[in-house]
């Protein structure tokens, strides 16, 4: 670049940055303002509940025998995290949940996906999908610690088979929604089927698969904690078991806040990898 060309950029005035349209503006404001209203309605809405149940307690109107008090559930939380008891619990749990939430939505993902190439094993396989999906997942319980084990392997298929039928079921449904007038389009000018699939059936089906993730988060979940109850010697699962038995409500209920916030996270962390599923979604469509 030359010594004028240098001077004539310095001189020539900075464009003034497009601004956002004012409608798109108030749009955005508008609901980041009720975000924040309904936290602090959530917020004032939780401190009363709290209070009132902490008063009625002192009061001698609830028995904290039978319902427990925030003073004792906080109390509770308090010494099960300088233990760490409650840490240990909470992490074992969610190691099992996680593992089997990816295992139990890779393989049902994959197979129901799958299932569109194939009209006859679709037809071989519904039975058995019907048949797992109204089978109480834990009935399946007992059987699954004879064959895995009492370690977390168990757990981990449990919570592993509460995911895959609704994973599966959702990712089929998503690919059988494919615009068949894509489908014919493609094929009209010679692709064959894997090439179909991958520009079409399979971006398609992203919507549902994602939708499905957010389903199984909680499923997960209480498949692990399920695993627990029927034998295990640590995670939130066997905490509530053991106080239950013994009756002591505040451990049960600090338990059930953990698991709580566990559900909370693990939507959390879906939902950011929902946001880069479909982004890649939306590239594939595009570089159609």
């Amino acid at each position: 670049m030359t010594a004028d060309q240098e001077l004539s950029r310095a001189a020539a005035p900075e464009l003034p940055a497009a601004p956002r349209p004012a409608g798109r503006q108030d749009a955005a404001g508008r609901r980041h303002r009720s975000l924040w209203v309904a936290i602090v309605l959530d917020v004032v809405l939780l401190a009363i509940g709290l209070a009132s149940w902490q008063f009625a307690v002192d009061a001698g109107s609830v028995s904290p025998l039978l319902y427990g008090s925030p003073e004792l559930i906080w109390q509770t939380v308090v010494r099960g995290l300088g233990s760490g008891a409650m840490l240990h619990d909470a992490a074992t749990t969610a190691v099992e949940a996680l593992c089997g939430f990816v295992i139990g939505n890779v393989i049902g993902a994959a197979v129901g996906v799958g299932l569109w190439c194939s009209r006859l094993v679709e037809q071989m396989l519904r039975p058995a999908i019907a048949l797992l999906g109204a089978t109480p997942i834990a009935a399946l319980a007992p059987i699954v610690i004879v064959w895995a084990g009492t370690g977390v392997s168990s757990k981990v298929v449990m919570s592993a088979a509460s995911v895959v039928v609704t994973a599966l079921v959702l990712a089929f449904d998503g690919a059988r929604g494919t615009d068949p007038l894509q489908i014919r389009m493609l094929r009209s000018m010679g692709a064959p089927t894997r090439r179909v699939f991958r520009l079409l059936v399979l971006p398609s089906s992203l919507t549902n698969i994602c939708g499905g993730l957010r389903l199984t988060a909680g499923l997960a979940l209480i498949g692990a904690i399920i695993g627990e109850f029927i034998s295990s010697d640590s995670g939130l699962g066997h905490a509530i078991l053991i106080a239950g038995s013994l009756y002591d409500v505040p451990t049960v209920l600090a338990n059930l806040i953990v698991v709580g916030l566990l559900s909370l996270v693990l939507l959390a962390a879906v939902g950011r990898l929902e946001r880069v599923i479909l982004r890649w979604r939306f590239l594939a469509m595009a570089g159609r």
